[in-house]
């Protein structure tokens, strides 16, 4: 009996089927690993990793997705995004992503047309899709292709892969956009967004390290980090209070069960 081939090995037999293509990119570890496995595979010429900028994306990860690309050698196209030009988004409903999604794909799908690359595709992963992701949908009225979930590759396979290839970002903590911490029902402004990032920012520099999220809940900020963090912060709250009001929360704590992957669609499903 011939052994299964590792995950990183079909998806290079898949995406060698491909003529071309655009991936669309965020510089995070599954968008990465496909946009390298891409250029490795099909070369400079035939692919392109097509980036959203927009007010939602992070800063950081915006310089973590050009250092990555210009590290393996993957050609980038950045186009602006306006989905805080949309009402339904800027309204925050628990399908707020389908609606940035078809915004992002609207302006990449005719961008990999213009350019000729036959297949546009997403790094979603097998595991996503057993996960609360309304922007897939969106990228599937596109016509948007998930090798890495049509490869059978679940998070894991996908940061081990990373590693095996030497990403740097092959064991970063998940970096979704900004407007994924207002909790639902309270409207995206580019304003709140600024909130987040900053704050954000600022914990990091403090040193705390792996998942962070500062959550939007109006006046009142809440602060997740991982539970090994969870003292650490508390300890230095008089402080964090103190630039966390700066930025404009009247109200800043910090969450003592720790990060919590999707808290803010818990707590809607627990109001419902």
């Amino acid at each position: 009996m011939s052994a299964t081939p590792q995950p990183l090995a079909t998806l290079r037999a898949l995406v060698r089927t491909y003529p071309s293509a655009l991936v669309g990119y965020s510089g995070g570890v599954d968008s990465a690993l496909l946009a390298v496995v891409l250029r490795q595979e099909l070369g400079r010429e035939r692919m392109l990793a097509g980036v959203g900028r927009s007010a939602s994306y992070p800063t950081a990860q915006w310089t973590t997705a050009r250092a990555v690309a210009q590290r393996f050698d993957v050609p980038l196209v950045e186009l602006d995004t306006h989905e805080l030009e949309d009402p339904d988004y800027l309204a925050n409903p628990t399908n707020r992503c389908f609606f940035c999604k078809a915004e992002l794909w609207r302006r990449l799908v005719p961008e990999a047309r213009a350019r000729g690359l036959a297949i546009v595709c997403d790094g979603t992963n097998l595991d996503d899709l057993g996960e609360h992701r309304p922007g897939y949908a969106a990228g599937q009225a596109a016509g948007v292709r998930s090798p890495l979930a049509e490869a059978g590759l679940r998070k894991t396979d996908v940061r081990h892969a990373a590693r095996e290839l030497g990403l740097p970002v092959w064991d970063a903590p998940a970096a979704p956009c900004l407007s994924s911490r207002v909790a639902y029902g309270i409207p995206i402004t580019s304003q709140r967004l600024a909130q987040v990032e900053r704050a954000e920012a600022y914990l990091r520099a403090l040193g705390v390290t792996g998942d962070v999220r500062v959550r939007h809940h109006g006046d009142h900020a809440r602060i997740e980090v991982e539970p090994r963090w969870v003292p650490w912060v508390t300890e230095r709250l008089t402080a964090v209070r103190e630039r966390l009001t700066a930025l404009g929360f009247a109200v800043v704590e910090v969450d003592p069960r720790g990060y919590r992957r999707g808290s803010l669609l818990t707590e809607r499903a627990g109001r419902a």
